[in-house]
């Protein structure tokens, strides 16, 4: 099958283009939001091929991918069956957000978690739900230092949305490590930057770590979080969103109340064992409900159905 995508988030795309097929990445000169091609910091395959767009033939395409309301319109010259990728939690009005393709009778909208279908209003646009897979990290966890890894995007500039907010109080207990695109502005005592570092070489780095802080107030479920737990770190996290159904209470420590999750990283830095029995189950778990075999089958039952349709 001839699939045409953006390159998006790539996180996700790296699992999605692991599958069986031809993936065709719209490219420009400029390698901008529009066209950035293959990936150059993850592990993509040959059979994805970076392609102009607007040059593209009805024939050539055999299902359209969109992740973004844009794309819409930069494929009106196509007429392959269509999937909407919902990445996002709904933003405004919540929980009376109006998604930007309800009530479209010529396309699916897959959404990556339940709590986004739940959320979000699609009217009466079909939808499914294709949880995440991730490509499982070669890292493994040791947590031989006494410091929390956190990984988060733009944390200054989302602020609260990030739990940024929140970090002050963990790095009394212990130094974090942030990783992500947009950390530099990040200025605290006791946390140390590392600024949009290759993927493999940051799952090196998370997997010394004691544990795993995820503190978004509202967000879908960050790659970032499966991928610490696969690697067998244990997770201290606010229990919102997805985060409460990813995260069993034996994997972790999930809650509202911050000092809990205070109390926990606490006690996960004294007692390095508990760290180990939580990172061993929360491996367990994220290896046998995220899996990349489980994903592409997944989206490979929908898009045979949406073909066939």
């Amino acid at each position: 099958m001839n699939i045409l995508l953006w390159h998006v988030h790539g996180s996700w795309a790296t699992s999605f283009v692991q599958g069986k097929h031809r993936y065709l990445v719209p490219v420009n000169a400029a390698r901008d939001e529009w066209g950035r091609g293959r990936a150059r910091t993850f592990p993509w395959p040959g059979s994805v091929e970076e392609v102009d767009v607007a040059a593209l033939r009805p024939d050539d395409v055999d299902l359209i991918v969109l992740q973004r309301p844009e794309e819409r319109d930069r494929v009106a010259h196509l007429s392959a069956p269509t999937i909407y990728v919902e990445h996002n939690t709904p933003q405004g009005d919540v929980p009376n957000s109006r998604h930007p393709m309800a009530d479209r009778d010529d396309l699916v909208i897959a959404h990556v978690t339940h709590f986004n279908e739940l959320f979000w209003d699609t009217g009466a646009t079909r939808t499914t739900v294709i949880e995440h897979g991730v490509v499982e990290p070669q890292a493994r966890w040791t947590g031989t230092l006494e410091r929390l890894a956190v990984v988060t995007n733009e944390p200054v500039r989302r602020n609260r949305v990030t739990g940024t907010d929140l970090m002050p109080r963990f790095a009394q207990v212990a130094p974090l490590d942030v990783y992500g695109m947009g950390v530099a502005g990040l200025h605290l005592d006791r946390v140390t930057t590392h600024d949009d570092p290759p993927q493999r070489a940051m799952h090196t780095e998370i997997a010394q770590r004691r544990a795993y802080l995820h503190l978004c107030r509202w967000t879908s479920l960050g790659l970032s979080l499966i991928e610490a737990m696969q690697i067998g770190m244990p997770v201290i996290a606010l229990a919102t969103t997805e985060a409460i159904a990813a995260v069993p209470p034996d994997a972790g420590v999930l809650a509202t109340r911050v000092a809990t999750l205070v109390e926990a990283a606490q006690w996960l830095i004294d007692e390095p064992d508990a760290a180990r029995q939580l990172g061993a189950r929360a491996r367990q778990v994220a290896l046998a409900r995220y899996g990349l075999d489980r994903f592409l089958a997944d989206w490979d039952r929908l898009m045979e159905e949406e073909t066939c349709a």
